[in-house]
């Protein structure tokens, strides 16, 4: 395993009021899409230049794309945490992977606030389709424990590897597919889960993922809505990439079948370009349904994109960071900036590039003030709505923080001041790292010693910006 990772990004006000949204609005219908481990740069509108992503540049072309836009953590399980809870990674209740062993680490509880709860007090109908991570099937974490109405997919992210399971959560009860996996232990003595190698793939279960969106959105067209679509794609199936050399699991290569690439990555390419197809999907649904002038889709992912020797594919090869340094589990930007995209029809103005900074945690706020409620007091949240109509009094934020904790491994943390300066700590004891990312975007130069104040600011902020957790201790 790598070393732990904790990072801050410093930008804006802790906590702020939301404001009140005008009397009498209409609330919109709110889909979040989030990919899994896909980069910064994987998508057309992002730069990227091999695989094809016609709707998601459509979703940039009609809507607003951030620049600077940050997930919640560096992997999955506390960066949905962030974005469910508008709490910052050292905040957050979970604020890592844990062992299959420790569930209730890895476990929302009940005094915790989701923004599917937020909006359930405002009347809406709430689902989750996809990857939960934030809770199993008896703990309190569990979806419908946490503001969900309907939940379909997977519960734990071990069982998310595999896009031909045995069988999916409804719910919750087990629907049983037709798909047959050879079973194998995640980690020593299986510590992390159990994954598997497809044998016989029947059904794929992102289809069956759209089809639950699809007929939720249909089935809630007469009133308001938040659909959270955590897609698994493109995640690998890391078992299959231990054990075959190739974890991209796609029904068919597509427009890369002839391409002179390596067979991983043909099937890299052809997982995102499904996911884009998807996107397309519920765009036309919105369509049909004559729901799209009030419906705001967001696009992004929840951390950056995963090493070669996990998946077997090279994110290299299609320059998934873009400009940026680093992969999955690191902070720097590679590791946790990602794309973010939102398009709401004759609200946001279509075309819109932003550099506003921003992060996981204020879709709480975001979404608390489109749907006129009043969040919970101590949140990390900062409203976007400033920001995506155009209005001149957008809040920042004085930082962002993030935490990576695996095993017992050291623990290190960043920091980010005014959207310039970030600090990276490799662990508690570790001399603190300066970065300029205006000069030097792909964090090469450590600057510490020239910037003794800037580095002495972002050290502060590390030491105080957490909470204590006995289940995430810093070391």
């Amino acid at each position: 395993m790598k070393p732990s990772i904790v990072s801050v990004l410093l930008l804006g006000t802790l906590a702020v009021s939301v404001p009140q949204v005008v009397a009498g609005a209409p609330k919109p219908n709110i889909i979040l899409i989030l990919a899994d481990d896909l980069g910064w740069g994987d998508v057309g509108c992002y730069g990227q230049k091999k695989i094809q992503t016609p709707n998601i540049d459509r979703l940039a072309r009609e809507g607003m794309k951030f620049t600077h836009f940050y997930a919640g953590a560096s992997v999955c399980a506390p960066s949905r945490s962030v974005l469910m809870t508008g709490q910052h990674g050292g905040r957050t209740r979970v604020r890592g992977n844990a062992p299959a062993s420790e569930r209730l680490r890895q476990s929302l509880l009940p005094e915790d606030v989701t923004v599917a709860e937020a909006l359930k007090q405002a009347e809406y109908a709430t689902a989750l389709v996809g990857k939960w991570g934030l809770g199993d099937f008896d703990t309190p974490g569990h979806p419908l424990k946490q503001g969900f109405d309907r939940f379909f997919g997977y519960l734990d992210q071990v069982h998310a590897h595999m896009y031909y399971p045995e069988w999916l959560w409804r719910d919750r009860e087990k629907l049983s597919l037709p798909n047959r996996v050879r079973s194998i232990p995640v980690g020593k003595d299986g510590i992390w889960g159990t994954g598997g190698v497809t044998l016989k793939g029947a059904v794929y279960s992102p289809q069956l993922m759209l089809q639950q969106a699809l007929q939720f959105i249909e089935q809630n067209k007469h009133r308001p809505f938040f659909l959270y679509f955590a897609t698994p794609i493109p995640h690998a199936n890391n078992e299959a990439a231990a054990e075959l050399g190739n974890g991209a699991e796609v029904p068919d290569l597509g427009p890369y079948r002839d391409k002179p690439w390596p067979e991983p990555e043909k099937g890299y390419a052809a997982m995102v370009t499904y996911l884009d197809n998807q996107v397309g999907a519920i765009l036309r649904h919105l369509k049909s349904l004559g729901i799209d002038d009030n419906t705001l889709v967001i696009f992004s992912s929840d951390n950056g994109p995963e090493l070669k020797r996990y998946t077997g594919y090279d994110p290299g090869f299609f320059c998934s960071t873009g400009p940026f340094r680093g992969f999955k589990r690191d902070h720097t930007d590679g590791g946790i900036r990602v794309p973010f995209i939102a398009r709401w029809p004759g609200r946001i103005r279509p075309g819109v590039v932003s550099t506003h900074v921003g992060y996981f945690g204020d879709l709480f706020a975001t979404a608390a003030e489109l749907a006129g409620v009043k969040p919970p007091p101590g949140l990390d949240s900062i409203s976007l709505v400033p920001t995506l109509l155009g209005q001149p009094n957008q809040q920042r934020h004085e930082f962002l923080y993030w935490e990576y904790h695996t095993g017992n491994s050291p623990t290190a943390q960043a920091a980010l001041l005014d959207g310039r300066w970030k600090g990276i700590q490799a662990s508690r004891q570790a001399s603190l790292e300066l970065y300029d990312l205006v000069s030097d975007p792909g964090e090469t130069r450590n600057l510490a010693a020239q910037h003794p104040d800037i580095a002495a600011r972002l050290a502060k902020y590390l030491a105080t910006a957490r909470s204590d957790s006995p289940n995430w201790p810093l070391r």
